[in-house]
């Protein structure tokens, strides 16, 4: 185990450039589960969630070859087999769930232990069971496993209750090699759907919609294998922006798509940020103070919840008294008792944390959950004076590919160092 150890105090500056996205690789690996020859996918971030898929599509007969360097991902599932995985590499990451949409479609039958990942809140899959039940599956919760069986998958029209991503792409995996039409209402909107729609289709599949609330879906029998680039990240992308805001930086953001990122430009102008935004890239120059503001994280297009952790530490900076609530996840806050560590001035009030504008001391803590960590590292480098030490670094790299390179060649002092086991 580790521990990320962070002086801070220097200003970010200079161009980093953004990797493949987390939220679209975790749904494009299993995806490729779907087609009956060679996926390859490009633009893959270097992470251990990425690691425990490869694992689990060898596990289930797959040849996969990860050309790290490259962040190219080779996987052939000609071989692959609907093997029982109620244990094992599936109980490492939330989006093990995948695996029931991709293995149903293709299959008609999974056997999947309930997944683990980040717990900062229970996360329910009734919308994906929903879904598959609607499609002619039949679900069944046992021993802490999810089995699916369907003799015959046939479209359906599926309302789901809940803009899910998670279970929008989880319907349009078993519906692609569904019989008939299935049509989603409701869908889920954010760019990741659309980037696995673009895949399905470039393996074969026929679906309309992706990135509206409405997604239809042509069911085929069979699919091919294909070559697809992954979209930028952009989370990540989002919290170098605000890393950059944080220490007063200037930063060139190289390698994302603007639009995906409008809700968190839209603050940061707001506080008195200078943002630019280039055609592939985004240039944030922060300044000596802030303006206080209020966010609302939403489902997308608004801003992200997955950046409301990071976007709290940066309000802290800010002058005067902000409110940032999150209406995706309501119980998101378990990095504001160790930003409180750190001297920051926040009281959660239900969905909602109130954030008093100060500076923060270096202290000892701990990330609860990956955006957590995001939030704590930015924390560490505003203090000016000592070290700050961050566990729990093995959430911060379920998303953040390079993470100390990356700060170091931005001119952060930042390491690693192992984490000493107590002894008893």
């Amino acid at each position: 185990m580790e521990k990320l150890m962070i002086s801070g105090g220097r200003p970010l500056q200079g161009t980093i450039t953004i990797s493949g996205a987390k939220n679209s690789a975790i749904a494009l690996i299993p995806a490729a589960l779907l087609a009956e020859s060679e996926v390859v996918l490009d633009n893959l971030p270097l992470l251990s969630d990425v690691a425990v898929y490869a694992e689990i599509l060898e596990n289930l007969g797959a040849s996969v070859s990860w050309h790290e360097l490259d962040n190219q991902m080779r996987i052939d599932p000609s071989s692959v087999r609907s093997i029982p995985m109620p244990n094992g590499p599936v109980k490492k990451l939330r989006a093990s769930y995948y695996m029931m949409g991709a293995l149903l479609g293709r299959f008609g039958e999974a056997t999947i232990g309930l997944p683990g990942g980040c717990n900062f809140e229970p996360r329910p899959i009734d919308q994906h069971i929903k879904g598959f039940e609607a499609l002619g599956a039949t679900v069944t919760n046992e021993h802490g496993s999810i089995h699916l069986y369907a003799k015959e998958l046939r479209g359906a029209k599926i309302y789901l209750d809940v803009a899910s991503v998670g279970a929008t792409i989880n319907i349009m995996l078993a519906a692609a090699r569904a019989k008939g039409h299935t049509i989603i209402e409701n869908a889920a909107k954010e760019p990741e759907i659309i980037d696995v729609a673009t895949l399905l289709n470039a393996m074969g599949a026929s679906i309309k919609g992706a990135g509206t609330e409405t997604i239809r879906i042509e069911g085929v029998s069979e699919m091919h294998g294909c070559r697809h680039s992954i979209i930028p990240d952009r989370i990540q992308a989002g919290t170098y922006m605000i890393a950059a805001a944080a220490t007063r930086g200037d930063v060139l953001i190289d390698n994302v798509i603007p639009k995906h990122l409008e809700a968190v430009t839209a603050k940061l102008l707001e506080m008195g940020v200078h943002v630019d935004e280039l055609d592939e890239g985004i240039r944030v120059l922060g300044k000596a103070s802030y303006n206080h503001v209020d966010v609302k994280a939403l489902t997308y297009p608004g801003f992200a919840t997955d950046l409301q952790s990071p976007m709290t530490s940066l309000l802290t900076q800010a002058q005067g008294v902000s409110v940032l609530s999150d209406f995706v996840y309501s119980s998101r806050f378990k990095h504001v008792p160790e930003l409180a560590r750190m001297g920051a001035k926040i009281k959660v009030e239900g969905r909602s944390a109130i954030i008093e504008g100060g500076e923060l001391n270096a202290a000892k803590v701990k990330a609860m959950d990956l955006r957590a960590g995001a939030a704590l590292v930015i924390a560490g480098l505003t203090v000016g004076e000592g070290v700050t030490e961050v566990s729990g670094v093995e959430f911060i790299d379920r998303g953040y590919d390079h993470l100390v390179d990356n700060l170091r060649n931005l001119g952060a002092n930042v390491w690693r160092e192992t984490l000493e086991t107590p002894t008893l």
